[in-house]
């Protein structure tokens, strides 16, 4: 144990590899995390705008959180949906489990749509800057096209969603057509 915090642990682990050596990496052991994807309706998404002090910008983000000791991903899911834009949604479903940053970070992100919502007051919690906004399918897109979405689970719920990449005309920016 190299270092604890209250949210994570980072960790000097030691790998033997086929030729019988040792080596040897630092790893941040991460509870896990939640990512939800609120439709207001099926062309309508929930983001917000979130303050980061890891890289000292604004960015646009779908709401997430990370899972509280013992928490189970869904009830994560309802209560940061909450905390971060008001809403409370009458169904979730679990869409994927994907990892963040597996080379470095054991982080795994839990994936959820909320639908059926209902607006209420958000509820951040402390040093939390956070403003929820309502965005159509195609300005989501735009925001993508444009590198104003550039966070990671963010871009990955926006594509699951289903405005991917061929869909977007993106294909002839990657050499596809």
């Amino acid at each position: 144990l190299l270092l604890q915090t209250p949210r994570f642990r980072v960790v000097r682990k030691t790998q033997t590899l086929a030729d019988g050596t040792l080596h040897r990496r630092e790893t941040v052991v991460h509870p896990g995390a939640v990512v939800i994807l609120p439709l207001v309706d099926a062309d309508h998404v929930v983001l917000i705008r979130n303050y980061r002090i890891a890289v000292d910008e604004e960015l646009t983000e779908l709401p997430a959180g990370t899972i509280d000791p013992g928490e189970d991903p869904l009830e994560t899911a309802r209560r940061e949906l909450i905390e971060e834009t008001g809403y409370r949604a009458n169904d979730f479903r679990r869409l994927r489990e994907f990892w963040v940053s597996p080379g470095i970070l054991s982080e795994r992100m839990h994936l959820f749509v909320a639908t059926g919502l209902e607006p209420g007051i958000a509820k951040p919690e402390k040093g939390e800057q956070i403003r929820p906004f309502i965005a159509s399918r195609s300005e989501a897109r735009m925001m993508i096209e444009e590198q104003k979405i550039r966070d990671a689970k963010t871009l990955v719920g926006l594509l699951i969603w289903g405005i991917g990449v061929g869909d977007w005309g993106l294909g002839k920016n990657l050499g596809h057509g």
